[in-house]
């Protein structure tokens, strides 16, 4: 069968060794999902930060920590 674009898809000979195995710093993209998972962990309004309850800053703590775990997953895997 032909496809319109198989041509720019390299071809894998019968002797190429397996694709690497992932690296272990992806697994630190996990954190940000676990630490928001589950709610009831977070749902209160104690202690406060600024005036923001805790069920507010810590979800933006975790954006902010999220982007910073990102960028060195994203600098380990790159070298």
């Amino acid at each position: 069968m032909h496809y319109p674009l198989h041509h720019m898809v390299p071809e894998q000979e019968a002797n190429s060794k397996p694709r690497q195995r992932r690296s272990r710093w992806v697994l630190l993209l996990l954190l940000p999902y676990l630490g928001l998972c589950f709610p009831i962990v977070y749902a209160r309004s104690t202690p406060a930060l600024w005036g923001f309850p805790f069920f507010y800053w810590y979800q933006f703590a975790w954006v902010i920590l999220a982007s910073v775990l990102l960028a060195i997953v994203y600098r380990k895997l790159k070298t």
